[in-house]
């Protein structure tokens, strides 16, 4: 896989994208990444990427112009994903779907916003970390590549760690870990997890994964009801 990723700050993947899994799947050849500079594809001394926005009002918007000439250069097949608080939510079913695609371009936005001609004509996909903003779509790039990179086979030593993790198999969250001393400050580990029962530890861990998930996230629950993964227990 190839994943492009396309922003004014090529320098802040290059650690993140050499360390843990990311990393690891680069050296074992089982990802590329390719870091493109925006202000590469400007033709103004200044190397300018953005103008005021038709109008008016507030900030900057950054033009189409680039973004249009950084994905025309590329090698590229897959979907191209526009990072912004106006996409729809990201979840573990994107990253599963684009995992198996032989590519994927990654576009990040800043300042004010990006001009709509961008998510609407070049980006196949507008997608979004939660309702929150950040400064750049670069700190969800990251995000979008960690997830999406984990997934490839034979990137994690333990492929069974990530069957168990949240979201893997349906919408529930994942329940609770404890590991050595079984007793640290008055707080034990449950005694069932040190049984060697495995047919009750796992009726334990998936009634704390329904416990949590209802608790923490009905609109997770809500959702894992109507699949059928899980009874209405209200």
């Amino acid at each position: 896989m190839k994943i492009h990723i396309v922003s004014i700050f090529p320098d802040f993947f290059r650690t993140p994208l050499d360390t843990s899994i990311p990393g690891r799947a680069a050296r074992a050849g089982l990802v590329e990444y390719e870091l493109v500079d925006l202000r590469d594809f400007t033709h103004d001394r200044h190397r300018t990427v953005d103008a005021l926005p038709y109008g008016g009002g507030a900030g900057m918007v950054m033009k189409p112009e680039p973004f249009y000439e950084a994905v025309e250069s590329l090698d590229r097949s897959g979907p191209v994903v526009l990072l912004s608080p106006r996409g729809r939510p990201f979840r573990h079913d994107d990253a599963v779907r684009l995992s198996v695609e032989p590519d994927l371009t990654l576009l990040c936005g800043h300042y004010k916003d990006v001009d709509e001609r961008v998510a609407r004509h070049l980006a196949t996909d507008e997608i979004s970390l939660g309702d929150f903003v950040l400064s750049g779509g670069e700190i969800a790039a990251l995000a979008v590549t960690d997830a999406v990179v984990r997934l490839l086979p034979g990137a994690m030593g333990d492929h069974e760690s990530a069957s168990t993790d949240s979201f893997y198999d349906g919408p529930l969250l994942s329940p609770p870990s404890w590991t050595r001393p079984p007793e640290y400050r008055g707080f034990s580990v449950p005694d069932v997890l040190r049984t060697g029962d495995h047919a009750r530890i796992d009726e334990f861990r998936e009634a704390e994964a329904r416990r949590i998930t209802r608790e923490r996230r009905p609109d997770l629950w809500a959702r894992a009801v109507e699949q059928g993964v899980v009874k209405d227990e209200s």
